[in-house]
């Protein structure tokens, strides 16, 4: 239950009120904004909450017991609030919400209403939507490991242990034939399809995962990304390229010789072997599929 202070309360107990929404938007690097749905600035709370045309929010689909209650927040792209890059770059993934009313005449007089974290964020047309979810969506996260067949950490984190000095190769972007092609130099020594499944990043930051690495007629080297690049890459820009891994045992063992630190599950029988039955051909001994 919400306890209103006893000014707002008298406020919102009169003949007509003056109150409107704001929202502080906590990033996670420690950032914070502030916007309402006003039409001019106001400071709430400590926080300079800026107009912004056209930014608006849904009303709020809440559920019973424990399920996690969602809405909507919209607005337009400002150079000096919220920038297309930032939201493509994630810098407001997981950012922290808090939801105000806020007599506009009086901004001393606001009240929390809830506490959101940013989920998923579209953008289309210089236009933005982000979805603001419960602290209870925290309980739909899993938990814990999964029992896979295959590897579940990042290829060169503390988990796996591979040191990618050997699997790092440094260069300079020669042309974008697309956002999704891009020809490379300075990584010609490597093999064909050894940046297979592998991520490159570029000197501004930017980063994006790579579908395949191949070698043309000419010598020069083509980078396919899974996903488009947020914008146009020009010539000359340094980009550094990182193999990547399959997250198969086999791998981890022949490509990288870490396949002490594996950390799937390879020898769990699949479905069809768990639902065979006997026969002459293949052993039902318990021992391990493969070594």
């Amino acid at each position: 239950m919400i306890e209103l202070p006893e000014a707002l309360a008298a406020h919102l107990a009169g003949d007509a009120t003056t109150t409107c929404r704001a929202w502080r938007v906590t990033r996670r690097d420690g950032v914070v904004l502030g916007f309402t749905d006003h039409d001019g600035d106001l400071t709430m709370d400590g926080t300079l909450c800026r107009a912004a045309s056209g930014f608006s929010a849904s009303d709020e689909e809440a559920a019973t017991g424990i399920a996690a209650s969602s809405s909507d927040v919209a607005g337009g792209f400002s150079s000096d609030v919220i920038a297309e890059e930032d939201l493509a770059a994630g810098h407001f993934d997981g950012a922290r919400v808090e939801l105000f009313l806020v007599n506009w005449v009086d901004p001393s007089q606001c009240v929390l209403l809830a506490v959101r974290e940013v989920g998923e964020v579209t953008r289309s047309g210089g236009q933005f939507k982000a979805e603001l979810r419960s602290l209870a969506n925290r309980l739909d996260q899993p938990q814990g490991r999964l029992f896979n067949r295959r590897c579940d950490a990042a290829l060169g984190d503390a988990r796996c242990g591979v040191d990618l000095a050997g699997f790092t190769g440094q260069g300079a972007i020669l042309a974008m034939v697309d956002r999704s092609h891009l020809t490379v130099s300075g990584i010609a020594s490597f093999a064909a399809g050894f940046f297979d499944q592998g991520s490159l990043r570029l000197a501004s930051g930017e980063r994006a995962e790579i579908e395949a690495h191949t070698v043309l007629v000419d010598g020069t080297v083509q980078l396919s990304l899974w996903l488009p690049m947020e914008r146009d890459v020009a010539g000359g820009e340094a980009v550094t390229v990182i193999a990547g891994c399959d997250k198969r045992f086999s791998t981890c063992k022949s490509r990288f010789n870490n396949h002490l630190n594996f950390r799937g599950f390879p020898h769990v029988p699949g479905s069809d072997f768990a639902y065979s039955y006997v026969d002459g051909e293949r052993a039902h001994d318990g021992g391990v599929l493969f070594s």
